[in-house]
């Protein structure tokens, strides 16, 4: 074992770091346009109760393992398994889990580089939609162009990672979550200052049960429990290498607490700068890459100060892309220091190459690869990656968690509960141990199953 483990330098890094990681763009290109469609706030308040029941629970099972054991997600079930047992089978898939993830989200990041420099330079500034839409679909057409912005993102990422954890990773992730949370509530302010963007504030704050009867109930609980699972990126270890790096001075529900908190606090926001604004402009807003590479680029576009709101937003898109790449950064680097006895130095230089490498068919599947779609017409490589993390490792590794937290032919319920409550803060409720070892994990396989279910069979 690696008794010189690096550590957090402070509670408030912790915290900012583990919440960079849960924070990313779904916060902010997915949650608004789910919220839009399945009734505004009412889906909201289905959204924060899974939030609770759901993400709190796995999550600070992951910082539990994280921190009982020091050991990144690759060691960490094989130095707390029983004896014989092969929990730890998952520690390698989880990694990989990692690196697929970074196949696209290195891409995306570069996206959002690249729109901050157009914003700052006013390239939007005389187009009309039509003008906006053409400059995505000539990004997605150039290879070059998304290879160079997918770089920049990815040497971004690991330059923290290179410096170590507290004058990198920790330092850089303070300054930078610190700069996302001054700028949403800057942009958030603007937004309800917006003339005719109360109609989208009430369509956001007043909760609609007929509109989400109208769409169906049982859609809008099940996008609700899937949004609020995902949202957090638990199942591949990404969050239990933060508990790995922190002392035993707090509890794990309280710390989880607080990282669910900001993660909430952003995507609630996220709401607050795009409804009014989309409503006062009479644009309807979409999910996915079209909300914020052509939809809010044409709402900037017809605002007063649209230039410097454009890149304020793009700054803090880059800024919540570039958290999530560091903290996976760190994870992957860390399982290299630790298993295959890689200097830091050494791990950042070979991931980073290895990583720019994986990130290539992403890039080739909007363009010349884009006849490549195995999860059918219209799907690309992206896709298939999005995919393989989120609807099977992200589902099946949070359920692994739970047993091996919960069970006793693995971690079992003793230890985790143990674990959890050491420090001062709040304990985790003894009292949901049926709920945690019977209906969270199937909630999960729930999950897991209507994902396949809704791509292969619907």
């Amino acid at each position: 074992m690696n008794n010189e483990r690096e550590t957090l330098k402070s509670r408030l890094g912790f915290i900012l770091l583990s919440a960079g990681c849960a924070i990313g763009l779904g916060n902010v290109w997915r949650f608004p346009y789910i919220t839009g469609k399945y009734g505004g706030a009412a889906f909201v308040l289905f959204y924060i109760v899974f939030l609770v029941i759901l993400g709190l629970p796995v999550m600070v099972m992951e910082f539990s393992i994280g921190r009982a054991s020091k050991q990144n997600i690759g060691l960490a079930l094989k130095a707390l398994e029983p004896k014989g047992s092969k929990w730890h089978v998952y520690g390698p898939i989880a990694i990989i889990g990692n690196y697929v993830l970074m196949m696209f989200y290195t891409t995306i990041s570069g996206w959002l580089l690249s729109y901050f420099i157009h914003m700052l330079k006013g390239d939007f500034t005389a187009l009309d939609t039509a003008g906006v839409q053409n400059v995505f679909s000539n990004m997605l057409a150039s290879p070059l162009s998304m290879f160079f912005w997918m770089v920049a993102a990815t040497v971004l990422g690991f330059l923290p990672v290179a410096r170590g954890l507290q004058n990198g990773v920790e330092k850089i992730s303070k300054f930078m979550m610190v700069g996302l949370l001054g700028l949403i509530v800057v942009l958030a302010l603007n937004s309800l200052t917006i003339k005719g963007g109360s109609e989208g504030l009430k369509f956001y704050l007043l909760p609609n049960f007929s509109r989400m009867q109208e769409i169906g109930i049982f859609e809008a609980v099940y996008a609700a429990m899937g949004q609020a699972f995902f949202t957090l990126s638990l199942g591949i270890g990404s969050i239990s290498i933060f508990g790995s790096y922190i002392d035993k001075k707090y509890t794990l529900t309280g710390e989880a607490i607080k990282v669910i908190g900001l993660d909430t606090f952003i995507a609630l926001a996220s709401g607050l700068i795009i409804f009014p604004a989309a409503f006062a402009f009479g644009v309807q807003p979409d999910a996915g890459p079209s909300l914020l590479f052509i939809t809010l680029p044409n709402i900037f576009n017809q605002m007063g100060g649209g230039r410097i709101w454009g890149s304020l937003f793009f700054l803090f898109m880059s800024f919540a892309a570039l958290s999530t790449l560091i903290a996976v950064f760190e994870n992957i680097v860390s399982y290299w220091i630790d298993v295959h006895h890689f200097s830091r130095k050494k791990a950042t230089l070979v991931n980073c190459i290895a990583i720019i490498v994986l990130s290539l068919p992403c890039i080739l599947g909007f363009n010349v690869l884009s006849s490549i779609q195995l999860l059918g017409p219209g799907s690309n490589i992206l896709d298939l990656e999005d995919f393989f993390v989120s609807s099977t490792l992200l589902p099946l590794g949070s359920l692994l968690f739970t047993l091996f937290c919960t069970v006793k032919y693995g971690w079992g319920w003793d230890n985790f509960t143990k674990e959890a409550d050491t420090g001062k803060g709040v304990k985790f409720p003894k009292a949901i141990q049926f709920y945690c070892k019977w209906i969270l994990p199937a909630i999960i396989l729930v999950l897991f199953i209507k994902g396949y279910w809704d791509i292969f069979v619907k």
